[in-house]
């Protein structure tokens, strides 16, 4: 079959398809970890979120495309089918985009989800867009040392070294415990509230030897830690932060320059730095090291949910986020954010 065969039925795939959704999301050029059901099968299990997937088949019943969607149901920020829950991508992967799209936002009105969100992937040329809020940043990562630290610019490229003399341990493993109290501490410092431990536990064991986590401790304390992805050549550091000592110490200088290295060996030839939103620090962060931004394109159907903790309609939460004792944000902190999505 080739591209112009057309494509007969789009259909929800059944656990039984999981196996060909698979191979082929891992045979198309376009893809990335979120279109994998892994991805979507993690989300449901750490946060509940039900997962859906729609294949787009040819007329001999070979997968044409692929939809993975999750059902993000929240008190606070309503209802959506979102492509891909908790995701930077995932959008419609392959042919069919059209007919996807429509068994997509059918399937949100028989569901009750007041849109539809799709982050990437081919976008329905009659659904909403955006694409000045996020930016990407990837680039390919050298396989020798000493050129991945010649990759950086010189002003972080020095920033690294510092870091390298403050007597920083550097870790490779699946320590949640160490990862999750590092990235908790660091979103309540952003103001926002922190994913399910569930979540996190459910990726590593969805993706096994293709997820680790890499932790910088200082005097046996964890100061920094990230929780990475790796598919095709890619690695992802997905879930990534710092304590309040790290920046003193460099810590994040570390982990990422240690993990351009562990990635390397591992084979990995490009560096995906996720999304950030336009102005924020974490955007110049990733600037600084050499990265160039690209704006990430979502399409929307529907009453669109409002998740942004930039909007000024949080401006006062995310305020108040940032000084609430970590116990008590770590606490409340999950069963919001698993609806967010």
């Amino acid at each position: 079959m080739n591209a112009l065969t057309p494509i007969r039925t789009v259909r929800a795939a059944t656990p039984a398809d999981y196996a060909a959704v698979a191979a082929f999301v891992r045979g198309h050029p376009d893809a990335e970890p979120f279109h994998l059901p892994a991805w979507s099968s993690a989300v449901e299990r750490g946060c509940g979120q039900a997962a859906h997937i729609l294949v787009a088949e040819d007329v001999v019943g070979k997968i044409r495309g692929v939809l993975p969607l999750s059902e993000m149901r929240s008190p606070l920020f309503g209802s959506a089918l979102v492509s891909t829950g908790f995701g930077v991508g995932g959008g419609i992967l392959g042919d069919g985009g059209d007919a996807l799209a429509d068994a997509a936002w059918s399937l949100a009105q028989a569901r009750g989800c007041a849109s539809v969100e799709l982050r990437g992937g081919v976008l329905p040329t009659d659904w909403a867009r955006c694409g000045n809020t996020y930016a990407g940043f990837v680039r390919d990562l050298p396989s020798a040392e000493d050129a991945i630290l010649q990759a950086i610019p010189r002003k972080q490229r020095a920033e690294v070294r510092r870091s390298l003399t403050l007597g920083l341990e550097v870790s490779v493993g699946r320590d949640q415990d160490a990862h999750y109290r590092v990235y908790s501490e660091s979103v309540r410092n952003l103001g926002t509230p922190v994913f399910p431990c569930s979540l996190f536990a459910a990726m590593l064991e969805a993706f096994g030897d293709d997820a680790d986590i890499l932790v910088v401790r200082k005097d046996g304390v964890p100061v920094a830690a990230v929780l990475s992805l790796y598919f095709r050549g890619t690695v992802f550091p997905y879930w990534g932060g710092g304590t309040a000592a790290a920046r003193a110490l460099r810590a994040n200088e570390c982990m990422y320059f240690a993990l351009m290295r562990h990635a390397a060996a591992r084979g990995c030839n490009r560096f995906d730095f996720g999304r950030s939103k336009l102005g924020t620090g974490a955007y110049a962060f990733k600037k600084n090291w050499g990265f160039a931004p690209q704006p990430l394109v979502y399409a929307t159907k529907g009453e669109a949910r409002q998740t942004n903790p930039l909007s000024p309609k949080y401006r006062l939460q995310v305020a108040a986020w940032k000084k609430m004792p970590l116990w008590l944000a770590n606490r409340i902190g999950p069963p919001i954010a698993r609806g967010l999505g």
